[in-house]
């Protein structure tokens, strides 16, 4: 019992430290010595950004200790998207449009399902049910909603206009980003000023000073954002080398790797009985990469990506949101979860992964 102690204190004070020196330093060796192993170069610079976003994790969780309070959850929410953002700025700089789009779907499944899976499974392990809040539940799902509703209608449109070209569907796509910006910062003045108490919760206490908090998550934003253009250059050729499609790999390995943050956060609150802070991080997250990281890439498309980035998703991914949002709504309506639908989250992720990997090409 006491050895498992020592290396359960171990693993989280140097485990993440060492994944993180080894794979750093063999992504940055292979880019110099050896450039034409892509293949292992997206693989170590994968395993870097896992620790990196890790960081990103701690860091803020222990801002927001410091802050306390409604701002916590969005303090979580927001920097656990930064490796995210980096991300795809990075693949739309380098062509891959429809990567960032599937991965901005990914993120919403992940978060939804993945993320909040595991926190209600690991959560309810020692405890026969877990509550928080219906109001934040309410919200959340509802803002989720609207995300579907952002993705159906250039769908719908982009089927019954086929012949008007791609002018006006950048155009509606980028009013309806304007909508989803607008629609977000409201978000925040309810989740923060005129319905601030429903969104409180009680976090640990922070671990390290304010300052050295700030300099962990600079210094592993930087790493994220290196790793990252490690990874996009290259993404294509190990997609191809480990039989995986771009779909796929935008999905599910890209969307898994940019929430490893929210997967360390959610889960961590999750196991101290704070099941607020954990829906927070999960459906918060989902909103902010819908209502806006999503927009934010579409804009910074115009300025660096070949072609601009439209909100045109394949009719597998729309139906796939819709089911994600479905399932947590379901779930989440009564304020309160247990293990089991833990593992139903969970089991409805790996049905829709299943589902993107033997998805053919071109969708």
């Amino acid at each position: 019992m006491q050895g498992r102690r020592h290396l359960r204190v171990w693993l989280e004070r140097y485990g993440a430290l060492t994944l993180l020196t080894c794979a750093f330093t063999a992504a940055l060796a292979l880019e110099f010595l050896a450039p034409d192993r892509r293949t292992a170069i997206f693989l170590a610079s994968v395993l870097a950004i896992v620790p990196l976003a890790g960081y990103i994790g701690r860091a803020t969780d222990n801002l927001a200790a410091h802050f306390g309070g409604s701002i916590s959850g969005l303090l979580n929410a927001t920097f656990g998207n930064v490796a995210e953002l980096i991300i795809g700025a990075f693949a739309l700089r380098a062509g891959y449009t429809d990567l960032v789009k599937a991965s901005l779907t990914g993120s919403i499944i992940g978060n939804t399902l993945l993320v909040f899976g595991l926190a209600a499974l690991v959560g309810g392990l020692r405890r026969p049910v877990q509550r928080f809040s219906r109001t934040a539940a309410g919200l959340g799902t509802t803002m989720l909603l609207l995300s579907v509703v952002a993705l159906v209608v250039p769908a719908v449109f982009h089927a019954l206009s086929r012949r008007t070209g791609q002018e006006p569907e950048l155009r509606m796509d980028t009013e309806i980003a304007v909508v989803l910006l607008l629609t977000y910062c409201a978000s925040l003045v309810f989740t923060l000023k005129t319905h601030r108490q429903p969104h409180e919760h009680t976090g640990p206490p922070p671990r390290t000073s304010i300052s050295r908090s700030i300099a962990l998550l600079v210094g592993a934003t930087a790493g994220v954002a290196w790793m990252s253009e490690l990874l996009v250059g290259a993404i294509g050729e190990a997609a191809r080398v480990l039989g995986m499609s771009d779909l796929f790999v935008g999905v599910i390995v890209v969307a898994v790797i940019g929430n490893a943050a929210e997967h360390y956060s959610a889960v961590r609150m999750a196991a101290q009985d704070d099941m607020d802070a954990a829906l927070s991080i999960a459906v918060g997250s989902s909103t902010q990469i819908a209502l806006f990281i999503t927009p934010v890439l579409l804009f910074l498309s115009y300025l660096i990506a070949p072609t601009p980035m439209n909100l045109l998703f394949s009719t597998f991914e729309v139906m796939a949101l819709g089911l994600a949002v479905l399932t947590i709504a379901f779930i989440a309506h009564d304020g309160e979860t247990h293990w089991m639908e833990g593992v139903q989250m969970l089991a409805v992720y790996v049905i829709l992964a299943i589902g993107f990997y033997f998805l053919p090409a071109g969708r």
